[in-house]
C-alpha cells in the first residue's frame, strides 16, 4: 500500500523567508512542507461558528419541566352509581394515579335496579354466587338466588368496604353533558334533587354507567291518564300497596313480569296477565334451577367457605357453566336445537293444566333470540282459575280498567307496567359535542338510528367520553360483573395513557367504528339474534341491528378489552408544539429515581415466586 505524501508550505504570516530559513523550515519539519496561512481571522472564523446540520431538517423544542412518572391530574365524571358505578369507585382510583374522581347519582343510596325494583319476588335469577365481583366476595349468600334486599347489601357494604361513598354526589340527576371545544372539556349540568339546585362542573373525561333498564317509562297507551286506580311502573313499586284480595293487571312478560305474576297470583283476587309477544321461559340459564321460594344454602356449604381454597372450587365450578355453549345461539346449531326442544318440553309439563295455553306461549323463534328467562312458578300461576293469560292487543285505558281491541272491558283496581325501559340504550340526557346531539343521533330516526360506537365503548365525535356496560356491553355467556370489571379496567388503561402521555383529547377513529360494526353486522347474521322478534338486544325492533350484546363470547371480549388497540384511536396532545412525545418525555428522568429512599429496582423479587408472563408487564411495577 502506497500513502501520498501532500505538499504543505511553512507557515511566514506574509514574511518571505530567506532560502537558509526555508532550508532550516525544511529540516525543523523533516522535509514535509507545513502550508502557511495568508489571513489568520480568514482562517480561524470558520473554526469559531456554529456546526451545520445539512442532513433532515426540522424546528427546535423546549423541554417540558416535568418528570414522565407525574401524569397530569385528570377530573374524572362518572354517571352512575349501580353495578357499573360502584365498581368504577373501586377501580379507577386504584388504577389510575392522580384522577379526581367525581360519581353522580340520582337515587339517593347506590345500587341501580336492585336499588329501585322493591316489587314482591324481585330476586336475580342467576346464583348469588356467580352475580358478585370477581375480588370481593360475599361468602355468606343466605340464598342461593339472593332478593334484590340482599343483592342491594352487598354492593352497598363493597361502596363502604372501598370508600367508594367518598366520590358520590347522591340525588344528583345530570340533565346534560356539553363539550367545550375551546378548553376541551366536559361541563356537566347536575340537578340536585334535594335542594332544587342546578349547576355545571367541568370535567376532562366522562364515563356513562347509566345502566340498560334505568329509565323506566310507561307505556303510551290511550287514556293511560284516565284510570283512576293504582297505576305503576314494575320498577316504581308502592311498597304502601296490599294486593291482597285485589283485582289486578300485569302488562308485560319480561323477567319483572314475570316474577310479578307468579308472586302475586296467591294473593290476588284476580289478575289478568296482559303478554303481547312470546318469549322462551325457563327453568334455568346453565342448569341451576330457581324457585319461587327461597333456596337456603345448607349449613354444611356455608361452613366449608370458610376453607378459602373450599370456596374457590366451589365458585370455580359454578361460575364456569356461564362461560360455556357458545354455539347455543348459533343459527342452526345442534345445542340450540336440543334447548328448543327442552324447552317447549318443559312448557308442556307445567301448562299440564291447560293445554290450550301450550301453543300460544312457544315462541316461533329460536331460543337466545330474546333473553332466555328463568320463570319459576309462573307457568303454573297461568293456569289458575283467578289467572287470565291475555294477548289481545291493548286498545286503551279507561278510569275502571283496560279495553283490549276486540272490545273486552276488564275492570282492575291496579295496573303494573312491566314494560321495561330504555331499551334503545340512547342516553336520556342530551349530550352535545360538536354541534351534535348524541341522544338525537343514535335515536331510530337519528343520524345512525341506532347506538354507532367503537367496540361499544366510545364514538366518533365525542372526545374524553365513554360507556361503561353500555351498547355491546356484555357477551351472550359469562357474567355481568365480570364484564363490567373487564371494561372499567379498559377505561384504566386508557386514562392512564391519556394522563401520563400528554393528550388532551382521544376519540376512536371513524373507520374503526365502522369496521366494529361491519365485523358485528356480519357475526349477528350467523346467530339466532337476527331472526324476527323483539328484544332489548335491537331496541325492541325485529330485524334491526343488534347493540345488546358483544358480537363474539365473553372470552372473546375479555381478549379484546385486554390489549386495546391505540392505532384505532385519534389525538390531540397538549403540548403546544403538537409534538407528542414533548410533554410525555418531560426531562428525561423519573422523579422516583431522583429520591434516594426509593426502590429502584422493584423488578427484583423473590425468584421462587416469578412467572415469566408477568415480567415486566406490570404497569405499577417501575424503576
Amino acid at each position: 500500500m502506497t500513502v501520498d505524501i501532500l505538499e504543505q508550505t511553512p507557515i511566514t504570516n506574509g514574511a518571505t523567508l530567506s532560502p537558509e530559513a526555508q532550508e532550516g523550515s525544511e529540516k525543523r519539519t523533516n522535509g514535509v512542507k507545513v502550508p502557511v496561512a495568508e489571513n489568520v481571522t480568514e482562517a480561524i472564523e470558520p473554526l469559531l461558528e456554529e456546526p451545520k446540520s445539512f442532513g433532515y431538517q426540522i424546528p427546535s423544542i423546549s423541554l417540558e419541566q416535568r418528570y414522565i412518572d407525574e401524569p397530569r391530574e385528570l377530573r374524572v365524571a362518572v354517571v352512575g352509581a349501580g353495578l357499573s358505578g360502584v365498581l368504577a369507585g373501586i377501580l379507577l382510583p386504584a388504577k389510575v394515579p392522580n384522577i379526581k374522581l367525581t360519581i353522580f347519582e340520582k337515587n339517593a343510596d347506590v345500587g341501580g335496579t336492585w336499588f329501585e325494583n322493591i316489587y314482591p319476588g324481585v330476586r336475580c335469577d342467576v346464583p348469588a354466587h356467580v352475580y358478585q365481583t370477581s375480588f370481593s366476595p360475599n361468602i355468606n349468600w343466605s340464598e342461593q338466588f339472593a332478593q334484590g334486599r340482599e343483592i342491594r347489601g352487598y354492593w352497598q357494604g363493597l361502596a363502604r368496604k372501598y370508600d367508594v361513598y367518598q366520590y358520590l354526589k347522591l340525588s344528583s340527576k345530570v340533565e346534560e353533558l356539553k363539550w367545550d371545544e375551546k378548553k376541551s372539556v366536559w361541563n356537566v349540568k347536575v340537578h340536585d334533587l334535594t335542594t332544587g339546585e342546578t349547576t355545571s362542573q367541568e370535567f376532562d373525561f366522562v364515563l356513562t354507567a347509566i345502566g340498560r333498564f334505568n329509565a323506566w317509562k310507561l307505556p303510551d297507551y290511550p287514556g293511560i291518564k284516565d284510570f283512576k286506580g293504582l297505576l305503576r311502573h314494575a320498577s316504581n313499586w308502592d311498597p304502601e300497596f296490599d294486593p291482597t284480595g285485589k283485582r289486578v293487571a300485569i302488562i308485560g312478560n319480561g323477567a319483572s313480569g314475570i316474577q310479578l305474576t307468579a308472586n302475586l297470583q296467591k294473593r290476588v283476587q284476580h289478575l289478568d296477565h296482559y303478554a303481547r309477544n312470546k318469549t322462551w321461559v325457563t327453568a334455568s340459564f346453565a342448569g341451576d334451577e330457581t324457585s319461587i321460594t327461597p333456596i337456603p344454602i345448607s349449613k354444611e356449604l356455608q361452613e366449608s367457605f370458610k376453607d378459602p381454597n373450599e370456596y374457590v372450587k366451589f365458585r370455580k365450578e359454578l361460575e364456569s357453566k356461564y362461560w360455556r355453549g357458545f354455539s347455543s345461539w348459533l343459527k342452526g346449531s345442534e345445542l340450540n336445537e336440543k334447548s328448543r326442544q327442552e324447552f317447549i318440553e318443559l312448557i308442556k309439563k307445567r301448562l299440564a293444566k291447560r293445554p290450550d295455553l301450550v301453543d300460544k306461549v312457544i315462541p316461533d323463534f329460536s331460543p337466545h333470540c330474546r333473553r332466555l328467562t328463568p320463570g319459576p312458578n309462573y307457568f303454573e300461576a297461568i293456569t289458575e282459575d283467578n289467572v287470565e293469560y291475555i294477548q289481545t292487543p291493548i286498545k286503551r285505558f279507561t278510569e275502571t280498567g283496560i279495553e283490549t281491541t276486540d272490545g273486552k272491558h276488564r275492570e282492575v283496581d291496579a295496573i303494573f307496567c312491566a314494560t321495561g325501559a330504555n331499551v334503545d340504550m340512547v342516553p336520556p340526557f342530551s349530550i352535545w359535542a360538536n354541534g351534535k346531539d348524541l341522544s338525537q343521533l343514535w335515536r331510530q330516526d337519528g343520524e345512525y338510528g341506532f347506538p354507532y360506537t367503537y367496540l361499544g365503548a366510545a364514538t366518533p365525535g365525542f372526545p374524553n367520553l365513554g360507556f361503561i356496560h353500555g351498547p355491546h356491553g356484555s357477551g351472550r355467556s359469562g357474567t355481568v360483573p365480570h364484564s363490567v370489571e373487564v371494561q372499567v379496567t379498559f377505561y384504566a388503561k386508557l386514562l392512564r395513557k391519556v394522563g401520563r402521555e400528554g393528550i388532551k383529547t382521544i376519540q376512536p377513529s371513524r373507520k374503526a367504528a365502522d369496521d366494529f360494526v361491519q365485523y358485528s353486522d356480519a357475526f349477528f347474521q350467523t346467530t339466532v339474534l337476527s331472526e324476527n322478534c323483539s328484544s332489548w338486544y335491537n331496541s325492541g325492533r325485529p330485524g334491526s341491528r343488534i347493540h345488546g350484546l358483544w358480537p363474539g363470547s365473553a372470552t372473546h371480549a375479555t381478549i379484546v378489552y385486554r390489549d386495546p388497540r391505540w392505532e384505532d384511536w385519534e389525538y390531540e396532545y397538549l403540548s403546544p408544539t403538537g409534538n407528542r412525545l414533548a410533554w410525555y418525555f418531560g426531562v428525561g428522568c423519573t422523579k422516583k429515581e431522583q429520591d434516594p429512599n426509593s426502590d429502584i429496582t422493584p423488578y427484583i423479587k423473590d425468584h421462587s415466586n416469578v412467572d415469566l408472563r408477568d415480567v415486566h408487564e406490570s404497569w405499577w411495577d417501575l424503576p
